[in-house]
């Protein structure tokens, strides 16, 4: 689940400008989505619990039973594929390639999308660090429940923006996603913002490990929350 800053400064009964300045100077990771900070509602809590924060608001309560995500990315990633060596040169031509597989998809829609891959401003780079960033649509789409991608690209060279990355770090690596509704496209920033964040996912990125440890680190980061959601719910 993925909070905005008005729900995330409601919750502890701060000004926004506060929760700006827990990103800037605390340490509270946030991801960018179209302008936007966003804050995964783990993320935060276990933030919080560190400096001794409690929430005075609803909207960091526990997840309620059935409301976890039902987004695999392990099987999203095995349909977008791992692509390696490429170079920032030709990241447009293998996103419209990424795309051409999308299911659950007509091919009018397909087109449609690989149209707003290479229109300027249609993609949303969204860097999180360290060389990576969780690049997605800027306009989000609402496609079947069986559709939806994730793509790795390890890049060749570093991808150039017209912003530079908040930390001065080359962008190497890419994880590009199309979710099948606006409310599962914050499902999966939530999920791969908590794969970097939590195991081994990132380094295995940075070092360009094979296929199989990169799907077993996803698969088994997103058993690992989903075990501590269920231990949540029984206290």
């Amino acid at each position: 689940m993925y909070l905005n800053i008005i729900q995330l400064a409601e919750s502890f009964g701060v000004e926004e400008s506060v929760v700006e300045s827990w990103v800037r100077k605390d340490g509270l990771t946030a991801i960018e989505d179209r302008g936007r900070l966003l804050f995964d509602r783990r993320q935060v809590v276990d933030w919080a619990t560190t400096r001794g924060l409690v929430a005075k608001a609803g909207f960091l309560a526990p997840v309620r039973p059935g409301s976890a995500p039902g987004l695999r990315s392990e099987l999203l990633l095995r349909t977008g594929g791992i692509w390696r060596d490429v170079p920032a040169s030709e990241v447009p031509d293998v996103l419209e390639r990424v795309v051409s597989a999308l299911p659950g998809a007509t091919p009018e829609v397909r087109r449609m999308l690989a149209q707003r891959v290479r229109a300027p401003g249609g993609i949303t780079w969204a860097p999180v660090g360290g060389g990576l960033a969780l690049p997605h649509l800027s306009k989000h789409v609402a496609l079947g429940r069986d559709s939806g991608l994730l793509a790795i690209l390890l890049m060749r060279d570093a991808l150039t923006l017209s912003e530079a990355p908040p930390d001065g770090v080359p962008i190497t690596r890419l994880l590009f996603f199309i979710a099948p509704s606006p409310r599962a496209h914050l499902e999966m920033l939530a999920q791969l913002s908590t794969a970097l964040t939590r195991g081994p996912l990132r380094g295995l990125l940075l070092q360009g490990a094979p296929d199989g440890e990169i799907f077993n680190a996803l698969a088994a980061t997103q058993m690992s929350e989903a075990k501590a959601a269920a231990k949540e719910e029984e206290r």
